[in-house]
């Protein structure tokens, strides 16, 4: 499988700070990512750089096959799903779900004059469906739960069918239920071999739909391990990632972690 986003070395100052050191990272066609840390550990602005809207102070950068810095980012962006809080936070809450979806073709937010054709519509309602929003495609984005605006960011991070998908802690927010539906919508499109290569951005374990196949962790910008997640994901490195003594469970294809208890003998 080729690679469809390849880091090497990467490092990002911003004056005295440095919120990525030397990180190395390749993600290939069809592997599903989760990316784990606590606040300030580096997880945005891996983002970014993946996305296309940072360049790393040093380190090379494969995106898509282009080398970031020689290439037209404004080309590469429309290949590239994102789903954040920035993007969220952009949207017109009169805009119609069916038209937030349809106007991601023209990397717009708002309809203006664009024309859209019957393929357009047809993908749109078909990603509202896949995500399980297709009855609120005639209602505006601002009466939406917040657990049904992520799903619908979803459908529109889909909409130009990207090479490669970007989920900034889209759990975020959720209560457990909102959560619960989005982690099943999320693990369908994560077995779904039709569906882009994905990186999904978490503080938490308990958000990791099954399907997803590989974890990174990191801790002040430096990776603390990554690899295939049933061997990777351990309590030890878990522990290391947030700084303190952790259990892990897994049960059902779904994690969960706490913090260790110190029994007093």
């Amino acid at each position: 499988m080729s690679a469809v986003l390849e880091l090497a070395e990467v490092t990002v100052r911003r004056g005295q700070s440095l919120l990525l050191d030397r990180v190395s990272w390749v993600v290939r066609e069809g592997e599903r990512w989760i990316l784990l840390g606590a606040n300030g550990a580096g997880k945005t602005t891996l983002m970014q750089i993946a996305g296309a809207q940072l360049h790393p102070t040093s380190g090379a950068v494969g995106l898509l096959g282009e080398l970031l810095g020689t290439v037209d980012i404004f080309e590469l962006r429309p290949r590239i799903g994102v789903s954040s809080a920035a993007v969220a936070e952009q949207i017109p809450r009169d805009e119609t779900v069916r038209d937030l979806v349809l106007t991601a073709s023209y990397a717009v937010l708002g309809r203006w004059r664009e024309e859209y054709d019957a393929v357009d519509h047809d993908r749109a309602d078909a990603l509202l469906r896949e995500v399980g929003v297709a009855p609120l495609a005639d209602r505006t984005y601002g009466t939406l739960s917040e657990g049904e605006r992520k799903r619908v960011q979803i459908a529109r991070a889909l909409m130009t069918d990207p090479e490669l998908l970007l989920l900034d802690e889209p759990a975020a927010g959720l209560d457990l239920g909102g959560r619960e539906d989005l982690v099943s919508t999320l693990s369908v499109l994560a077995h779904d071999p039709l569906s882009p290569a994905t990186v999904l951005v978490s503080h938490h374990v308990e958000e990791i739909p099954p399907g997803f196949t590989h974890v990174m962790m990191l801790r002040g910008g430096k990776v603390v391990a990554q690899g295939q997640l049933e061997e990777t994901l351990t309590a030890e490195a878990l522990s290391a990632t947030f700084g303190m003594p952790l259990v892990l469970e897994h049960h059902d294809g779904r994690y969960a972690a706490r913090r260790k208890q110190h029994h007093r003998g």
